[in-house]
């Protein structure tokens, strides 16, 4: 069984060559120290994980070669997370976390207390990858450019209900099993909570269900680990 598991975004076929890039190939044969014929496992997020072995590696690129399908795909439930960014590295945590907990999309929204103005989306995208390698995960959620709360709501779909982490709701954690079934999205506020506007803006919303995360007012990083928790366990696939 291969231990090295990597993202290909290639389609997947019994006998196929598919092509590694520099950095991939680098990683296979610099740091791993793999060899022609070594075993590796290989998803593309669409079509399942697959055993390939590897042909040849330079610091140019490489190739490999596909062998036979050893797990099916595994998509996960329709669930989005968005979030204010915060610091780096708590902002990657957060993306780490939501690919392993089954996140379907990662849409980072910018609000009233947001304290960054940017991201860097093909940094936290390949953090998403990294994730799902080694979770042993077969679907890379796909993470947005950072866009204003406002415009994201306005262009909202009322079909897709949002659970809102209100922290001014601390107090005992709010069980989610009476909650319809069908797509969801977590909303994550910033660090200073979100401005009266927005509060008011949230609450007029019919597609919005505010909840308590428990009876204490979590940091952002840990309030979406919570939130995709509670959210999983009741309306997801950990049931």
């Amino acid at each position: 069984m291969a231990k090295i598991r990597l993202f290909i975004d290639h389609p997947l076929v019994a006998g196929q060559p598919v092509p590694v890039d520099g950095p991939q190939a680098h990683y296979l044969s610099g740091v791993m120290r793999l060899r022609p014929g070594d075993a590796v496992s290989v998803f593309n997020g669409r079509d399942g994980e697959w055993q390939a072995t590897l042909l040849d590696a330079g610091k140019r690129g490489g190739s490999l070669s596909v062998v036979a399908q050893t797990a099916v795909q595994q998509d996960p439930p329709d669930l989005w997370l968005m979030f204010a960014p915060i610091k780096k590295a708590r902002t990657d945590f957060i993306v780490e976390k939501a690919a392993e907990m089954g996140a379907a999309r990662i849409l980072p929204v910018q609000t009233d207390h947001t304290n960054s103005d940017r991201i860097r989306q093909d940094r936290l995208q390949a953090h998403a990858i990294e994730a799902a390698e080694q979770c042993g995960g077969t679907f890379v959620p796909p993470v947005a450019d950072l866009a204003p709360l406002s415009r994201v709501l306005d262009g909202w779909d009322p079909a897709r209900r949002i659970l809102w982490a209100d922290e001014s709701r601390a107090g005992p954690a709010e069980t989610l099993a009476g909650l319809p079934q069908g797509p969801w999205a977590i909303l994550i506020g910033p660090e200073g909570g979100f401005s009266a506007t927005e509060r008011t803006h949230l609450a007029r919303l019919p597609f919005v269900t505010p909840v308590s995360l428990g009876p204490r007012i979590l940091r952002a990083d840990t309030a979406a680990v919570a939130a995709l928790a509670l959210w999983q366990a009741a309306l997801g696939d950990w049931r």
